[in-house]
């Protein structure tokens, strides 16, 4: 295939795009060529290189990395997700969530508890209807969510709430409160909720 790989050179990276029908063979096959030419480009330069393009499997990524580390020593990046699970999981959510203090909450909360904390907090069972649950950052409740979680609470609206089943009436973060009528908005499994333009989304 001609053209599977194309080099675009910018200001503080170099982009190599690879076409989403080429083999891998056949990207390996092109890159060796261009890349010849791009180490003419490179002195003591130490721009570096951002892949795009085509989704690669892990042993795809480790085989350009390597064959570009061995004709050129710079950094480099890939623009897609690494695997399945985590890795997309972050690119979905590429929000910046802030590192903070996070308390660990080992069972579930009965109608009528209250827990609030500094920080971020994770729940390793259920929120009861009824019961309430607050962080100055992040909620991470392992199991179902159904009573009230406020996160961001000081205004945070970079927190976040996740759940392993979201069937709460109202969920908030910082000032923004999204209340949910079961009849509009089925159950989330696994749901990640967060702030966009400042409204509350449940993916």
């Amino acid at each position: 295939m001609k053209n599977c790989v194309s080099i675009n050179l910018k200001k503080d990276e170099i982009v190599i795009k690879l076409s989403n029908e080429a083999e891998q063979e056949e990207i390996l096959e092109a890159l060796k060529k261009k890349l010849t030419e791009l180490k003419k480009l490179y002195k003591d330069a130490k721009t570096p290189i951002l892949v795009t393009g085509k989704v690669l499997k892990n042993k795809e990524i480790d085989e350009i990395q390597k064959m570009i580390k061995n004709k050129i020593d710079v950094e480099i990046d890939f623009d897609m997700p690494k695997s399945l699970g985590l890795h997309s999981i972050k690119r979905t959510f590429a929000k910046e969530i802030a590192v903070s203090e996070t308390k660990f909450h080992r069972g579930s909360l009965r109608s009528g508890q209250k827990m609030e904390t500094e920080g971020s907090l994770v729940i390793i069972g259920d929120v009861n209807a009824g019961a309430e649950v607050i962080a100055s950052d992040n909620i991470i409740v392992l199991g179902a969510l159904r009573g009230l979680a406020h996160a961001g609470a000081k205004g945070n609206k970079q927190a976040i709430i996740a759940a392993g089943l979201l069937d709460a009436v109202q969920i908030r973060i910082a000032d923004v409160v999204k209340e949910i009528e079961r009849e509009e908005e089925p159950m989330h499994k696994q749901a990640y909720v967060s702030i966009e333009d400042d409204k509350i989304i449940i993916e």
